[in-house]
């Protein structure tokens, strides 16, 4: 879809979503725009000046800050980011307004896309990639479907960063202990904090699915209903949000960090697609007896292929690679298998009507709405490429080599040696989102840990 539909979409909703905040009472509007992390930049209008149909303006700058809300100072950033720093227009999606639950006054929130002053969306605003690759997939006839499953742990309460993290104190008064996966009971310890989090998604017409009880002490899951990738994109965006503010009134942190604490398992944010046929509805990975299309193997090959060099927007911190390791319960390759966990792309057990392909690889700390179009991409050019996948690994996967970049110095080298991803996603993007990973990078080596306090200290 062009910049051009898109502002008229926008427009003849501008009414609706007026009249909509209206009815509400609303008194404020958060207006929302994600950056690079994930993290929600913009402004919180009064609703009297929240003008629709006119949009707001932030500097370009504020989509290439690193986590840390620092600035690169390379050639890559300042190719992208022009040194007047200049204004973008950031307009509405009126699908996405919704209730901003924990408020004390009525307000509303609603994710903004970013355009330039001549009605083009700005290529490298991370909504703005994801669009690019769904209109990738609409050029061919194909509409990808999503389902993203998202860990996290809930935590103790901690204001230190130099102490390690525990496990919260649930109703029994007690801290959970040991490896509770699949326990109902141990859910159950934090059902008041649960209520809250459904509830805050019904306000927000978040449609999650199931909640589990993952490996990990005090680590959740949720999954989320198929559907569109850029609005299941919006509905990750979010639900970080919302968990963290829902684990604040409880008296708790929640965290979707890859790796939050050394001995317990990282989280993990797999992404289960499959693609349809536009005009019939089918999904294109099945034949028609049920068994296997080509374009379901070529979309295999793909990820095989594209996966390792891409692991940097699935995995875009230094702590993203903690959890990549071997017995961690997470996968180390691309291999491929039929309801085998320990693969990288694993094919769940499925009817033809809901065929469909696991990527196990992205960690939760990814920004959706890269993470999403980079798994579509990868699976796009094998498509396309008609690439073919290597054979079905029926056992251990652990057991085989490691085929994953080990740290995010390797991963951010391994990009840059695929054009064909850059094409896909947009060079634009690619320059500065690597110019963004590179800063935190050099941030992140400007600590000293303790690990090395206390091998080296005296010791060498």
């Amino acid at each position: 879809m062009d910049s051009k539909k898109i502002v008229e979409m926008e427009k003849a909703g501008f009414e609706k979503m007026g009249a909509w905040l209206n009815a509400r009472g609303i008194t404020e509007v958060e207006c929302l725009v994600p950056d690079m992390t994930g993290i929600p930049r913009g402004k919180i209008l009064p609703r009297t000046k929240f003008h629709s149909d006119k949009g707001m303006r932030l500097p370009e700058s504020v989509l290439g800050m690193t986590v840390t809300g620092e600035y690169p100072d390379d050639d890559a950033f300042h190719t992208v980011i022009r040194e007047t720093d200049n204004d973008m227009v950031l307009r509405p999606d009126p699908d996405t307004v919704c209730m901003v639950p924990w408020t004390i006054d009525p307000t509303a929130q609603v994710i903004h896309d970013c355009f330039t002053f001549e009605d083009k969306l700005v290529e490298y605003a991370p909504r703005s990639v994801l669009r690019k690759v769904l209109d990738l997939y609409a050029k061919q006839g194909w509409k990808p479907v999503i389902a993203p499953e998202l860990e996290f742990y809930i935590l103790a309460r901690n204001t230190d960063p130099d102490m390690p993290l525990q496990a919260p104190i649930g109703r029994s008064g007690r801290a959970e202990a040991g490896r509770q996966a699949y326990s109902i009971d141990a859910v159950n310890e934090f059902d008041p904090l649960f209520e809250d989090i459904y509830e805050y998604c019904d306000q927000q017409n978040l449609e999650i699915d199931t909640l589990i009880h993952e490996v990990g002490t005090g680590q959740m899951e949720i999954n989320f209903m198929h559907g569109d990738p850029l609005h299941l994109a919006d509905s990750v965006f979010l639900f970080k949000r919302t968990v963290r503010e829902a684990a604040f009134r409880h008296e708790m942190y929640a965290t979707f960090m890859a790796k939050p604490m050394a001995d317990q398992p990282g989280s993990a944010m797999h992404i289960h697609q499959s693609v349809l046929d536009i005009k019939t509805g089918e999904n294109l990975f099945a034949n028609a007896d049920g068994s296997d299309s080509d374009l379901f193997f070529h979309a295999i090959g793909g990820f095989q292929q594209y996966l390792p060099p891409a692991m940097v927007l699935m995995a875009p911190f230094v702590n993203s690679y903690r959890r990549l390791v071997r017995d961690n319960a997470a996968p180390i390759n691309v291999q491929w298998g039929r309801d085998n966990r320990t693969v990288g792309i694993r094919i769940p057990e499925a009817n033809k009507v809901a065929r469909r392909i696991e990527n196990r690889l992205p960690g939760v700390d990814a920004n959706p709405y890269i993470a999403i179009a980079t798994s579509l991409a990868c699976s796009y050019l094998g498509m396309m490429n008609k690439i073919k996948p290597q054979a079905e690994l029926t056992g251990n996967a652990y057991s085989h080599a490691q085929e994953l970049p080990r740290s995010l110095l390797e991963s951010m080298d391994l990009l840059l040696s695929v054009p064909d991803l850059h094409e896909v996603l947009g060079e634009s993007f690619i320059k500065l989102y690597l110019s963004v990973k590179r800063q935190e990078y050099t941030e992140y080596m400007k600590v000293i840990s303790p690990w090395e306090r206390r091998h080296l200290l005296l010791h060498v």
